[in-house]
């Protein structure tokens, strides 16, 4: 693990330390989970653009999902 530096805000801070106070975690632990997160939000947020973006070349066809339709099970 390495050691880095931020510049934060002092209210950021504050805010902080008051949630991991309550969660009983350290603020390294806080930011490292954050950060993990929020990657994952980009990461996801990148694929869904892509798959958007294919859709938008070749849109879905008009029996493409049909094969399905008598596999759905809507019930009573």
């Amino acid at each position: 693990m390495r050691t880095i530096q931020m510049t934060l805000d002092d209210e950021l801070v504050d805010t902080v330390d008051k949630v991991v106070k309550k969660l009983k975690i350290t603020r390294s632990a806080f930011t490292r989970k954050a950060l993990k997160d929020a990657i994952k939000r980009v990461n996801i947020s990148m694929l869904e653009k892509k798959h958007k973006r294919g859709y938008e070349r070749q849109p879905v066809g008009k029996t493409e999902f049909s094969v399905w339709e008598s596999e759905q099970e809507w019930g009573d």
